[in-house]
């Protein structure tokens, strides 16, 4: 496991790459790839940078976690690099060529990985590679 459980120590990975990528000091890869997406949200800027980084953000309160969606992005990218589930990097490629842009294409099979994650904690389950890979193929059609 690349982060480990604490969501604070989590948190605080995401500030500090994201202060180090805008003080231009050296980053690891690990960090890039953080600072890289943290990037990419401009409309996350605040919260990775604010001085309460154990703050609470509930969907009863219309709030997105903004870590967590960016957590589905590190998610999404690792499968595209590593083509798991098999024929994962095909239907990236396949959608981002579709919508003309690899962000959204990424949010798009971040829909299909959350839901498979909520259906499997749901049912206390492992994930459901084939319902998973599914989701994804409908995405190009």
């Amino acid at each position: 496991m690349i982060f480990g459980q604490d969501r604070n120590e989590l948190r605080k990975m995401y500030a500090d790459a994201w202060r180090k990528r805008c003080d231009k000091e050296p980053l690891t890869p690990l960090e890039t790839q953080i600072a890289d997406v943290v990037e990419s949200h401009p409309e996350y800027h605040a919260d990775v940078m604010s001085v309460d980084l154990e703050r609470d953000y509930t969907p009863d309160g219309g709030e997105t976690n903004p870590f967590l969606h960016m957590g589905l992005h590190l998610g999404i990218r690792e499968q595209i690099a590593t083509n798991r589930p098999p024929g994962i990097s095909r239907v990236y490629s396949t959608l981002a060529s579709k919508t003309g842009d690899a962000h959204m294409a990424e949010h798009r099979m971040i829909d299909c990985l959350a839901e498979t994650l909520w259906e499997a904690q749901s049912q206390n389950a492992a994930p459901d590679e084939k319902a998973y890979l599914d989701r994804l193929h409908r995405l190009t059609r």
